[in-house]
């Protein structure tokens, strides 16, 4: 069975969170979330120059300052700056999360993303879309039936091979558990079992997890620094 990612990231997120202790820690699909509907949209904004630093932070300067910054509007995600690598860097918010997530809603989460040139073609659809739809007033079902209806009619583009991003911000807040977790990586790929990467055994450095609603999944390999070069935390939780 394919494991869940706990968080957002990516998606988020679901911005998708890994949750660790010993291994993966599976989530208690019981647990009465803090954020059971959307807050008003105010919250999810951010004053526009310090959105497009913490998007930035999401990647070592070397990437970020070539590449594009995306911040969110009223309506939907809008291009800052324009850039020069092929890079995409951003914020995600809550929703880019599972939709059992206890976080989908939260309003305070802020995960600082930069997507390499083939996730910023073929995985940032997803979150923008996911976006659009929930500014647009749809409900938490509404978006992921919309989404469903995007994917079969294949109106989002397939995972190219090489997708990843990087999520090196260390002022990031990625969910209420976690809060910055680790500086990591993530690659994405389709839909397969993390075995097959070696993701999650005994002694692996990589964790991975299965995204169904995404039809995609997720693989993190921590790194030792965040992007403003202090290192991250030593401990293996």
């Amino acid at each position: 069975m394919l494991r869940k990612i706990c968080g957002t990231s990516a998606l988020a997120r679901f911005v998708l969170i890994v949750a660790l202790g010993a291994g993966w820690q599976v989530r208690a699909q019981d647990v009465k979330t803090a954020y059971p509907n959307m807050a008003p949209v105010e919250q999810y904004l951010m004053e526009r120059d310090a959105e497009i630093a913490l998007a930035r932070s999401g990647a070592m300067e070397s990437v970020s300052r070539d590449a594009e910054v995306m911040v969110l509007g009223r309506h939907g995600y809008e291009t800052a700056v324009k850039g020069k690598n092929g890079f995409v860097c951003m914020v995600e918010r809550s929703w880019t999360a599972e939709s059992d997530d206890p976080d989908f809603w939260n309003p305070k989460i802020r995960s600082a993303i930069c997507f390499n040139p083939a996730a910023a073609r073929t995985y940032l659809p997803l979150t923008i879309k996911k976006t659009e739809l929930v500014l647009s007033g749809r409900s938490k079902t509404q978006m992921l039936e919309s989404m469903k209806i995007a994917f079969d009619r294949k109106e989002l583009p397939p995972l190219e091979s090489g997708a990843m991003c990087y999520m090196l911000g260390k002022q990031s807040y990625l969910n209420d558990r976690d809060v910055h977790w680790h500086p990591h990586v993530m690659i994405f790929v389709p839909l397969t079992e993390p075995e097959t990467w070696g993701a999650n055994l005994p002694g692996s450095p990589v964790f991975g997890a299965g995204v169904a609603e995404d039809r995609l999944a997720i693989f993190l390999i921590p790194v030792a620094k965040w992007s403003d070069g202090t290192d991250g935390p030593s401990d293996n939780h």
